[in-house]
């Protein structure tokens, strides 16, 4: 006769922990609480404020003028 034994994994005490948390916050809170509020802007977009933070000059778009007098 085989005996069947409830082993509780790593995996399933992790679950359980983040569930009871949830409706932790749930209860708190009303709802769930998100940590991220902004969305993730994409690097490939042009930011000059990005670019000015980082230094790089050269990639700003500036006009330089010179004048050679005779």
């Amino acid at each position: 006769m085989a005996k069947n034994k409830f082993r509780i994994t790593e995996k399933d005490f992790l679950l359980a922990n983040r569930k009871a948390s949830r409706e932790e916050e749930i209860a708190q809170y009303g709802k769930q609480v998100l940590f991220r509020t902004t969305k993730q802007k994409s690097k490939k977009v042009y930011d000059r404020k990005r670019l000015k933070k980082a230094g790089h000059s050269d990639d700003l778009p500036f006009l330089f003028l010179s004048v050679h007098v005779l």
